[in-house]
This record gives C-alpha cells, structure tokens and sequence, in this order.
C-alpha cells in the first residue's frame, strides 16, 4: 500500500470517528405509560441538524456536548435536553392537555418556519442519484427524505391552520372557550379540502357542520383529554 492510499485511509478514519463521537442515540417513551413514541421530531439547536424517532421510538442525531435538543410532536408538552454526555438517551413526553394540534416543530404555528432556509441539508441529502447506492440506501438518506414528508406535512396544517382558525370559525358560529376548541377538532377539514374551495363554500362547511355537531348527544360534543394511562 503507498503512502497516498495511507493517508486517504487515515482520513476516512479519523472522520469517522470524528462523527461517531458526536452520534447521540436515545428512545422517546410517554410519561407515564412508557409507550415507544414514533416521528417525534429532534432538533438540535446549536448545529441546526435534525431527525425523527423510528416506530420503535429510537433517534440518534449528530450533536455535541453543550447543545440542546428539542423533542417535539403532536398532543405532547414539547421537552428539551441539554447534552452534558454523549450516552444513550431516555427521553419522556408528557401529554399535553390540549384539544387542537399545536405542538409542532416550531413549538407554535403563528412563528414563520421555512425548512427550506433553516434545513437545507435534509433537501439535499433527501435526492436519489441513481449511481450513489447511498442516496437509495442509506440512514442518512432515509432520514432526510422522512424529514422531507414531515415538512411537507407541517406545511399542509399550517395551511389549514390558516384558514381553519379560531377567529374565523368563531365568528360563524355561537362557541367559544373549550367548547369551539372541541367542535373545531371533530370538524378540522383536510388540506386537500381547504385548496379546493373558496372562503364562500368554507362558510358553508363551517355552518353545515354546526348544524351536525348540535345534533351529536352532547357527551359526543366534546374531546376526551389526553392523559397517560
């Protein structure tokens, strides 16, 4: 082996070393329940690297002592985690007691989030090039385009969100408090609905679905909150 191969080895080496000191792993449980929590979504702080925990609620991210992880997903109190070590992370979620949606990857919906601008880095690593078995194949190609989806999801409920709002809704019919809390979350239209159709026919859908929430018996009326079991 000459000495150019050596070299080129040694670096290959050190790097990756390099990244498996700073690789965190963990798995996030429900408070309580010890339930395996999938696509909650991790962030790091400080390096802007970010991924979502598998099925099996496991997560490994690239970060550093120092730093500070945000674990955040629907229908539980967003949490964070100041890395004083590199070891195995257990991490526990509380539900949050809440009706609607409103834990997301920006802790709220009314802050300006462009994942193109903040992430650019899950785009780029989500391309397939058909002669890099890596981009197919890999962890880190597969993360990237998972958190590609998510984007794109998070995207879509803003946009109902935006729409399908508490001002709006409780302008056309006579709720408010819990109660309009309640009837928008039985009623929230997708965003596939919200595309197509104008604000006349979502006035329309607003209404028609009063009229079928004030014939629900009224212990169907209202939302169960979340608690661990």
């Amino acid at each position: 082996m000459n000495i150019k191969c050596r070299i080129v080895l040694f670096l290959l080496f050190l790097s990756s070393g390099v990244y498996a000191q700073t690789l965190v792993k963990g798995v996030v449980v429900e408070s309580g329940s010890g339930i395996k929590l999938d696509n909650v979504f991790v962030r790091d702080l400080s390096n802007k690297q970010a991924t979502l925990t598998d099925k099996q609620g496991r997560f490994q991210i690239n970060t550093e002592t120092g730093h500070l992880l945000i674990f955040s997903s629907p229908g539980y109190i967003a949490d964070t985690l100041y890395v004083v070590d590199l070891s195995q992370k257990h991490v526990e979620m509380k539900n949050q007691p809440i009706s609607l949606r409103e834990v997301n990857i920006t802790a709220t919906r009314t802050t300006n989030f462009d994942p193109h601008k903040e992430y650019p880095d899950v785009y780029e690593k989500a391309k397939v090039y058909p002669l890099s078995p890596s981009t197919w194949f890999g962890h880190e190609a597969k993360n990237a385009r998972r958190l590609k989806r998510y984007f794109q999801s998070e995207a879509e409920e803003r946009q109902v969100d935006k729409v399908f709002n508490r001002t709006y809704v409780g302008s056309l019919v006579p709720l408010k408090g819990q109660d309009l809390e309640d009837f928008m979350t039985l009623y929230r239209p997708s965003y596939k609905y919200i595309i197509s159709n104008n604000r006349e026919s979502m006035a329309v859908y607003v209404n028609d679905s009063y009229k079928k929430y004030v014939a629900l018996p009224p212990d169907k009326r209202h939302i169960q909150p979340l608690v661990s079991q």
